[in-house]
């Protein structure tokens, strides 16, 4: 049995990584976009290292777009196997897969009026809104903790990561002519102590693992703090300075963690009487998602339903999706807080408000989820005053601030102490991935020293490895 790393090779995003078994069946570990390095991200989506035909299934083990991202480039080129998830995962790829396709369709009409102004060839879409649409008949779903077959050589059993809602740790079941190879693949690993989601499960004993390292090098700075921080910044933001308060967040995850957090306050009397707008249709059909899924959170969102019945709204707080009304913010002079979609602030409404609202000293851009090193969002936060948004010149007059503790990863202790669940002295060998090389570097030491495992590697993308019983 072989292993081909394709994607989140020694990089935070485009998770893709090939099981090829000895009978020649092909299984995929997730099907993520590379995002966040410009035209270059184009060419590293469409350079795939696979045929989509031959690929017999695809293990999903949650919806965000860099796990997920191009299974309809996938399916437009052909592929029709099947896509095993969780339920959770299934409906929220139903929403966010086709507004990825969406996103894509408007960028290339913008971009090729330009090509076209300089004599140039239309480009394609990666994918369309109808190809996401389509291969969702593709998604077979699986609860956690029970071992689907996708035939009588494979299996695979999710188990909690805590990442996200539907988020999952999978472990391939593999036998190969009578001997049975067990790789666990964490996927995105959430953390201990999470706003809504439970704590990540323990999995089986694995032969071999791949495991993220996204904040390999990083801790988090504590969780009740930064509430207080929160707080202390949409009163500093929206009373003192009477200004707007941008919150650039994940559409799916991340702002039903914002949105409760200032629900409870609102309801404890912290929450300044100031309106408080979700502009994002993604974020406002997810919520929608979210609390159809109510029993899969934790004991104390279980605590805040025992007196409201609504833990994602309340009476200052406002959904958009209506364009009218996201460019009326713009607008507006009052003082409000606007969390908007992407985290990264590279696409979405939220770019167009931080380019409306950037140059004025009253407000402030307020980060609480990573944002990879080339996007607009890690300018900003390292300190670059003199910004380019849609091709204009801006200066960033605002304040900009961040908060980590909101993070979905968890930190190089919380994710070590998530592996203990495995014997190192069973584990033959452990890939790192989903992460910066240099934070690789430090993050498998770690593993090494902390943990016990004896062979910890660092995969380059597009190297083939060879599994063994």
């Amino acid at each position: 049995m072989r292993i081909k790393f394709i994607g989140a090779a020694r990089e935070v995003t485009g998770s893709k990584h090939l099981i090829v078994t000895d009978k020649g069946k092909k299984l995929l570990l997730d099907c993520g976009m590379f995002q966040g390095k410009g035209l270059e991200t184009d060419a590293m989506n469409r350079n795939i290292m696979v045929d989509p035909k031959e690929i017999d299934s695809i293990i999903l083990t949650h919806a965000h777009i860099d796990h997920s991202g191009l299974i309809p480039y996938f399916y437009k080129l052909g592929f029709r196997g099947s896509v095993i998830c969780t339920t959770a995962t299934r409906e929220l790829c139903s929403i966010m897969l086709p507004d990825s396709g969406f996103i894509q369709e408007n960028d290339t009409h913008w971009f090729n009026k330009k090509r076209s102004r300089q004599g140039l060839k239309p480009v394609e879409p990666i994918y369309t809104e109808k190809d996401a649409r389509d291969c969702m008949e593709l998604f077979i779903t699986t609860e956690p903790n029970r071992r689907f077959y996708l035939d009588n050589n494979v299996s695979v059993k999710f188990y909690n990561t805590g990442h996200m809602l539907g988020s999952a740790c999978a472990t391939i079941m593999i036998d190969e002519n009578g001997k049975v190879i067990k790789v666990g693949y964490t996927g995105d690993i959430g953390r201990a102590s999470n706003y809504l989601l439970r704590p990540p499960a323990p999995f089986e004993q694995c032969d071999y693992l791949i495991t993220e390292s996204t904040y390999g090098d990083r801790l988090h700075q504590d969780k009740t703090g930064a509430e207080k921080e929160l707080l202390d910044i949409i009163r500093h933001t929206c009373v003192e300075k009477k200004g707007k308060l941008i919150i650039p967040s994940f559409a799916i995850g991340r702002t039903q963690e914002i949105v409760y957090i200032l629900n409870n306050a609102y309801n404890s009397g912290d929450l300044p009487r100031i309106p408080v707008y979700v502009d994002s249709p993604l974020a406002t059909n997810a919520t929608s998602i979210f609390k159809m899924h109510l029993g899969d959170f934790n004991k104390d969102v279980a605590e805040v339903l025992r007196y409201d019945d609504d833990p994602f709204g309340f009476n200052s707080l406002h959904y958009i999706t209506d364009v009218a009304k996201s460019k009326a913010l713009n607008n507006s002079k009052e003082p409000c807080i606007i969390i908007s979609a992407s985290g990264m602030m590279e696409a979405g409404r939220v770019k167009h408000h931080i380019a409306n609202n950037i140059d004025n000293p009253k407000n402030t851009v307020l980060a609480v989820g990573y944002c990879a090193p080339t996007t607009l969002g890690a300018r900003i936060l390292s300190g670059e005053k003199d910004i380019s948004i849609f091709g204009m010149p801006h200066k960033v007059n605002a304040e900009v601030r961040s908060i980590d503790a909101f993070s979905g990863h968890g930190d190089y202790q919380e994710m070590a102490e998530y592996l203990r669940c495995q014997n190192p002295d069973k584990v033959k060998k452990v890939f790192v991935v989903h992460g910066e090389a240099g934070v690789q570097e430090r993050y498998a030491k770690y593993l090494r020293k902390n943990n016990g495992f004896k062979d910890v590697v660092i995969p380059e993308a597009g190297e083939m490895v060879e599994l063994r019983v």
